[in-house]
C-alpha cells in the first residue's frame, strides 16, 4: 500500500500522514511515513540545497536535483520497504515535480514525466490525496514558520502550482483525490478515511 499526500505547504499533508500512519497501525498495519525530498542521508542533502542554500537555482536544475532525491529514496526504501508488506506514507512523491517545476516553473511537461517516470522506475501511489487550500488560508497557517527558497516564488507561482494539481487529478481521478482543506483537521480527516476505508477496506467484514 503505497499512499502520497500532495498540496501547497499549510494545507496538512505532514499531520494527515500521521493520522492516517495511526488510522492504518490500528488496522494492523506496519507503517513508514517518508517526506520529499528527502527520506534517506543523500536525499536530505538534496533537500537543504533545494530549499534552504544561498545557490541560485534553475528551474532545470530545481528538476534534476528533485528526480536525483526521488530515485535514491524510491530504490533504497520505498520499493524495499512495499515489498515487505509496509504501508509507505509519502508526503510529496512526483506529482510535487509535475505541478511545481511544470506548471509552476513552464518546464516542458512531457520532459517531466520522462524525469518522473526515471526517477521512479514507473512506480505510481495506489491512491493519493490532494489537499486542496486557498492561498490566504495557507499563509494565514504558515504566518508564524520561515518559509524556505520554494515557499518565496510568490502568489501568481502557486496559483499555477494548484491549477495544475487540479488538473493532475482530472487526469487521474482513479488515482487522485481532490480533499477540501479548508475546514478543519477532523473534516479534513473524515474525508481522507472515507476514500481509504472505500478502496482498500471495503470488503472487510
Amino acid at each position: 500500500m503505497f499512499i502520497t499526500f500532495e498540496g501547497i505547504d499549510g494545507c496538512g499533508k505532514s499531520t494527515h500522514a500521521k493520522l492516517l500512519s495511526d488510522f492504518l497501525n490500528r488496522k494492523g498495519f506496519k507503517t513508514l511515513i517518508l517526506r520529499e525530498p528527502g527520506g534517506t542521508e543523500f536525499s536530505e542533502k538534496i533537500r537543504d540545497i533545494l530549499l534552504t542554500s544561498e545557490y541560485v537555482l534553475n528551474p532545470e536544475i530545481e528538476l534534476l536535483l528533485f528526480e536525483a532525491a526521488r530515485s535514491h529514496l524510491t530504490q533504497n526504501i520505498i520499493k524495499k520497504e512495499l515489498n515487505a508488506g509496509t504501508a509507505v506514507i509519502s508526503d510529496r512523491y512526483f506529482d510535487s515535480t509535475t505541478a511545481y517545476q511544470g506548471y509552476g516553473r513552464g518546464i516542458d511537461l512531457n520532459i517531466i514525466n520522462i524525469c518522473n517516470h526515471l526517477s521512479t522506475n514507473g512506480l505510481k501511489p495506489d491512491i493519493t490525496f490532494y489537499l486542496d487550500l486557498e492561498i490566504n488560508e495557507a499563509l494565514a497557517r504558515s504566518k508564524d514558520r520561515v518559509l524556505d527558497n520554494i515557499e518565496k516564488s510568490g502568489n501568481s507561482f502557486f496559483e499555477k502550482v494548484i491549477e495544475g494539481y487540479k488538473k493532475i487529478a482530472i487526469e487521474e481521478p482513479d488515482r487522485v483525490i481532490i480533499i477540501n482543506a479548508n475546514g478543519t483537521v477532523e473534516e479534513t480527516y473524515n474525508q481522507i478515511i472515507n476514500h481509504i476505508n472505500q478502496k482498500f477496506f471495503l470488503n472487510q467484514t
